[in-house]
C-alpha cells in the first residue's frame, strides 16, 4: 500500500465551485466520509456573514507585528493573535506557501478566544536556523521536532494543531508520536506520514503528472531554479495556480507570500524534502528511531477532522476511506466543494470551524 497521498488525475477532478459559507458543519459535510452523529455545535462568531474564496483584490488583511523565539535549532518567526492565556491553536502551513496562508483563519479563532500560533517553517520568512553548521535538513521528522521545541518555548504544554500540505504531515506526525502535546488535530487530505520505502512505487502517469516539481527537484537543473528568484518565483505562482483552479487570488496575495521565499535556507530545505522523500537523499542518523516509528504507519488516536479539498488535484480518491483506519480516536471527515490545495485561504471560514469542531469533540 503507498503510503504517501493517494492522487486522483490532475485534470477531471469536478467542476462544482460552489462557495460554503461559515453556517457550521452541517453546511461543511456535503461529501462526509464518516461522522460522529452527535448534535451540530454552534458556529463561530460572525459565521453568517463569512463567505469562501474571499475577494483578495483592494484592501489585503494583514497579522500584528510578528514575533520572535529561540526554540531548538532554530531562531522561529511567528504571528500570534488572541489572548494570551487562551487554548492554544498552531497553525501550519504548506510549500510553496507561508503564514499567511492563515490571516483570514487566524482573526476568527482568536475571537472564539483561542491563542493562535502561526509559524514560519525551518527555511521560511524570518524563520533562521541558529548556526550555520546545523544541516539545512528537510525530512519530515525534522519539522515535528520544530513544533515541539517552538511549544516548550512558548510554555504551551498542549495545542490543537492544524494544517495543510507540509503542515498536515508535521501536525499529523506530532499526532502520532507526542499525543500528549496534541489536543485536537485538523488534517487537510488526511494521513500524511510517508514511508520511503512504499512511496518509490510508482502511480498511474496521470497521477504522477501532478507531482512534476518534486522530480524537477530531484535534478541540478530543478535545484538551481529554487536558488534563482525569478525562476523561484514563477515557478511557486505556476504551483499556485494550478493546484488551486478555482482561487481568485490577485498578484498582490501571492507576492506577500512570496517574499518568505527569499529565507536563505529556503532553496535548501525545499530540495532536501523532497529529494528525501523520493530516496535521493539521505537524512541525519540521530532522526532515524523517529523515522522508523513513522514507517510502521502509527496510528494517531486524538479527536481528528480531515478536510479534503475537491479540486485539489492530490486529493485522495474514496472521500477519505484511503486512510481512514489511521485515525482511531473521535473522527469526522469533510469534503469542501470547490475548493482547492491551500484550504486555510481559500476556505478559512470552513477551516476554522474545523478547529472549533475537533476541539469540542
Amino acid at each position: 500500500m503507498i503510503d504517501r497521498r493517494f492522487f486522483s488525475t490532475f485534470l477531471g477532478l469536478g467542476a462544482s465551485s460552489a462557495a460554503v459559507s461559515l453556517a457550521g458543519p452541517q453546511g461543511l459535510q456535503t461529501a462526509s466520509a464518516a461522522t460522529r452523529g452527535a448534535p451540530a455545535p454552534a458556529p463561530v462568531a460572525a459565521a453568517a456573514a463569512s463567505t469562501e474564496h474571499p475577494v483578495t483584490s483592494g484592501a489585503h488583511p494583514a497579522f500584528p507585528p510578528l514575533k520572535q523565539i529561540r526554540a531548538g535549532l532554530l531562531n522561529v518567526g511567528y504571528a500570534e493573535l488572541g489572548p494570551a492565556h487562551g487554548p492554544a491553536v498552531i497553525c501550519l502551513h504548506g510549500w510553496p506557501y507561508d503564514i499567511h496562508s492563515y490571516v483570514d483563519v487566524a482573526p476568527l479563532l482568536a475571537g472564539e478566544g483561542y491563542r493562535v500560533i502561526v509559524p514560519f517553517l525551518r527555511g521560511h520568512g524570518t524563520t533562521r536556523f541558529l548556526s550555520g553548521r546545523t544541516v539545512r535538513n528537510g525530512q519530515q521528522s525534522v519539522f515535528a521536532l520544530d513544533v515541539i521545541a517552538l511549544m516548550d518555548a512558548l510554555k504551551i504544554e498542549r495545542a490543537v494543531l492544524a494544517g495543510f500540505d507540509w503542515g498536515s504531515r508535521t501536525a499529523d506526525i506530532v499526532a502520532a508520536l507526542w499525543p500528549e502535546r496534541c489536543k485536537a488535530l485538523v488534517s487537510v487530505s488526511g494521513y500524511l506520514v510517508i514511508n520511503r520505502e512504499a512511496n518509490l512505487k510508482p502511480l498511474a502517469p496521470a497521477v504522477e503528472r501532478a507531482w512534476w516539481y518534486q522530480y524537477y527537484f530531484a535534478t541540478e537543473r530543478g535545484r538551481r531554479a529554487m536558488e534563482d528568484k525569478a525562476l523561484r518565483h514563477d515557478l511557486t505562482r505556476l504551483v499556485w495556480d494550478t493546484v488551486s483552479p478555482t482561487w481568485d487570488f490577485d498578484d498582490a496575495t501571492f507576492e506577500r507570500t512570496a517574499a518568505a521565499f527569499d529565507n536563505p535556507d529556503y532553496a535548501a530545505v525545499v530540495v532536501h524534502n523532497y529529494r528525501w522523500r523520493l530516496g535521493l537523499a539521505e537524512g541525519e542518523h540521530r532522526y532515524d528511531g523517529l523515522e522508523k516509528r513513522l514507517a510502521t504507519r502509527p496510528v494517531i488516536t486524538v479527536p481528528t477532522i480531515t478536510l479534503d479539498p475537491e479540486r485539489d488535484p492530490f486529493t485522495a480518491p474514496g472521500d477519505g476511506a484511503s486512510y481512514r483506519d489511521r485515525f482511531t480516536g473521535a473522527y469526522e471527515h469533510r469534503t469542501l466543494p470547490g475548493i482547492g490545495h491551500n484550504v486555510p485561504q481559500e476556505a478559512p471560514a470552513s477551516f476554522a470551524q474545523a478547529v472549533v469542531d475537533a476541539d469540542r469533540f
